[in-house]
């Protein structure tokens, strides 16, 4: 049988040839199965030291306390809503961060007549003692009198209820 070049390869194949493409398709294949089992630890190791630490991270919450939450209720003037919401997106967020007031989150409820113009702060404190600390000064703030005045000015709340709350003993959140 006459040989026929087929680009650099002869054609057809002998049977050593063939032998010997055989073992260097299973070393590669060994190979890359080596690969893909060394890939496959390596992204499961990562998995669980995240793992380890979001738990150590959650004792450490646990660990905490004399953590205290406060909610603040702000009844709002019918209409003004939307002009509380800018006021804590664009100063009083930054105000309360400044003095250490650490907020959890704001929302505004839906789906309750009675809860219309309403807005809802909740804020976490080391302690109770800290909390009312941390509120003095930032009622003496020279920054925070100004949104005083022109509340005073342009009237957004009625009123506004406030709570401090301290998380029961089976409470996910301490």
């Amino acid at each position: 049988m006459k040989r026929r070049e087929c680009g650099t390869v002869p054609w057809p194949l002998s049977i050593a040839e063939i032998r010997r493409r055989k073992v260097t398709m299973k070393t590669n294949s060994w190979k890359s199965n080596l690969w893909a089992v060394l890939g496959v630890g390596l992204v499961c190791f990562a998995a669980g030291s995240l793992v380890s630490l979001r738990l150590t991270q959650l004792q450490h919450v646990k660990a905490d306390s004399s953590r205290v939450f406060e909610l603040r209720v702000y009844h709002v003037v019918p209409g003004k809503l939307p002009a509380l919401e800018s006021r804590f997106r664009d100063t009083t967020s930054k105000l309360l961060a400044k003095h250490d007031l650490k907020v959890v989150g704001d929302w505004v409820p839906e789906g309750n007549p009675d809860w219309n113009n309403t807005f809802v702060d909740i804020l976490v404190h080391p302690s109770l003692e800290e909390g009312k600390k941390n509120w003095d000064a930032m009622m003496a703030d020279p920054e925070f009198q100004e949104v005083i005045k022109s509340e005073q000015a342009n009237k957004l709340v009625e009123k506004i209820d406030s709570t401090y709350m301290r998380p029961t003993d089976f409470s996910p959140m301490k």
